[in-house]
């Protein structure tokens, strides 16, 4: 649920003269409990989930401690929404904290991450700095908050918190301070720090201008967008037609955008769309329900699906034909969720699908001897091509870790290529927008196997925010075996 939905510990505008200039002090007031259901209280409980991610949690990790202790579903969704908020707007945040304080106000460290969860609220009310031309421009959503209530609830966080009611007077005066004027701060952090302008590591953004000199600002821009809530239909089940008239009926919006894609116009719950928990639907992105197709399944074929948590690819070539399917990954936590997505599909129990616990680069571990007539490698990679779903990814992932993940992806391939039988086809799949794990990667791959014969594929599919188009980034690469 948006953090829109929720009320205000205190709701009225926070009185000019608690105004205070950067870096003064308040006298500690008594601290002051806040109602569970507050903006308050959700402001700062996504201020401790950012600051585990600057500590180097992922931001699921850090959400499942808070969620551990909260446990109302609004509340919940509101810390989520402002957390993710926090992530896309991060780097504008942090650059607009140290225009308005100094180091030393920064402590303790929560104080920082409070003001980085509330500025992300207060940007909404900004003007972007980087607009679209107007003919294809997108109509601005309404601020979730007035400005006044953000202030007000920042500073109502403060006081309820023994290590922060210090600081509350300086929180007040920083976020007033921006609120008077928010697009000459925006602008001018953005104009010095390319951080700020584009909310991205500077190696992150330099690696995009150079493979996309054409299309980096773009891929930025989209990657702090909210996501679209792509579904699946199931076809062997029923047809996107019927579908859409359920969600009709539901009060729920939506279009087909593919042969068995339907994209809402608002995203809602799972447990709200008609036909989710019987199988009817998946929830998975345009670009990536490509993949099964490229495969030209067939009845009665034996694949490998490596590297297959969550399941949707999984899920997607049992729909399309009936057979003999090996799900595999490294982790039984996530092979579970591969089992729970297709109990869901109604696949779990069929005795053509096993779910395999093994590394993909050495199969010698858990590989049976029997060949595959077609195998999916989707492999790990930065994931770079679906940051708008992981907004965190940008700031925990380093430059470093790019050929890290190459070489793993390279030694993943040549160990599933020796499964494939000869005539079959193996289709690698990354969620990466850098060279070195998609074009690149598929033309070493094609250099070192002399029977590998590259067939059409999408390759690269950059991301896309629009009325028409609106996916994740993903590369695909096709090839079949050829005799020796």
């Amino acid at each position: 649920m948006s953090s829109s939905t929720f009320p205000s510990n205190r709701p009225r505008p926070a009185r000019p003269g608690l105004a205070r200039g950067p870096g003064s002090r308040t006298a500690v007031p008594p601290v002051r409990r806040l109602r569970a259901d507050s903006l308050a209280s959700a402001l700062l409980e996504a201020a401790r989930v950012v600051l585990a991610v600057r500590n180097g949690r992922s931001l699921p990790e850090a959400l499942q401690v808070v969620f551990a202790r909260v446990t109302t579903p609004q509340a919940r969704g509101a810390i989520q929404d402002l957390s993710y908020r926090a992530m896309r707007q991060r780097g504008m945040a942090d650059a607009l904290i140290r225009r308005l304080t100094t180091d030393r106000d920064l402590d303790p460290p929560l104080v920082r991450e409070l003001l980085v969860v509330a500025l992300a609220l207060l940007l909404a009310n900004a003007k972007p700095r980087r607009m679209k031309p107007p003919a294809e421009a997108e109509a601005a959503p309404a601020p979730p908050y007035p400005a006044f209530t953000v202030v007000d609830q920042a500073v109502e966080a403060c006081k309820a918190t023994p290590d922060l009611a210090r600081v509350a007077g300086l929180v007040n005066a920083v976020l007033r301070n921006f609120v008077r004027d928010p697009n000459v701060h925006r602008a001018f952090a953005a104009d010095l720090d390319a951080v700020a302008a584009y909310n991205h590591p500077v190696w992150w953004i330099e690696r995009l201008r150079r493979a996309w000199p054409s299309a980096w600002e773009e891929v930025l821009r989209v990657n702090d967008l909210q996501p679209p809530l792509t579904l699946r239909v199931n076809l062997t089940r029923t047809h996107p037609d019927e579908m859409l008239a359920r969600f009709a009926e539901a009060g729920i919006t939506a279009r087909r955008i593919g042969p068995c894609a339907l994209r809402l116009d608002v995203p809602v719950p799972v447990e709200r769309i008609p036909g989710f928990a019987d199988g009817l639907v998946s929830v998975q992105d345009e670009a990536a329900q490509r993949a099964a197709p490229l495969l030209d399944l067939d009845d009665g074929m034996r694949v490998l699906d490596a590297c297959a948590a969550p399941g949707g690819k999984s899920g997607h070539m049992l729909e399309i034909a009936e057979i003999e399917l090996v799900a595999l990954d490294s982790d039984d936590t996530r092979l579970e969720r591969v089992r729970a997505n297709l109990r869901r599909l109604g696949f779990a129990d069929d005795p053509r699908l096993q779910l395999v616990v093994g590394d993909a680069a050495r199969p010698a571990d858990w590989w049976d001897g029997r060949l595959f007539d077609r195998i999916l490698a989707d492999v790990p990679c930065s994931a770079s091509g679906i940051v708008r779903r992981h907004p965190d990814i940008r700031w925990l992932r380093r430059e470093t870790d790019i050929d890290s993940l190459a070489a793993t992806q390279a030694r993943i391939c040549d160990a599933l290529w020796g499964l494939l039988a000869v005539g079959g086809k193996f289709l690698y799949v990354s969620c990466s927008v850098f060279p070195e794990e998609s074009q690149r990667q598929a033309a070493d791959f094609a250099a070192r196997h002399a029977d590998a014969r590259a067939l059409p594929a999408p390759g690269q599919v950059l991301p896309a925010a629009g009325p028409e188009v609106d996916h994740d980034g993903l590369f695909f690469a096709l090839f079949e075996k050829l005799p020796a």
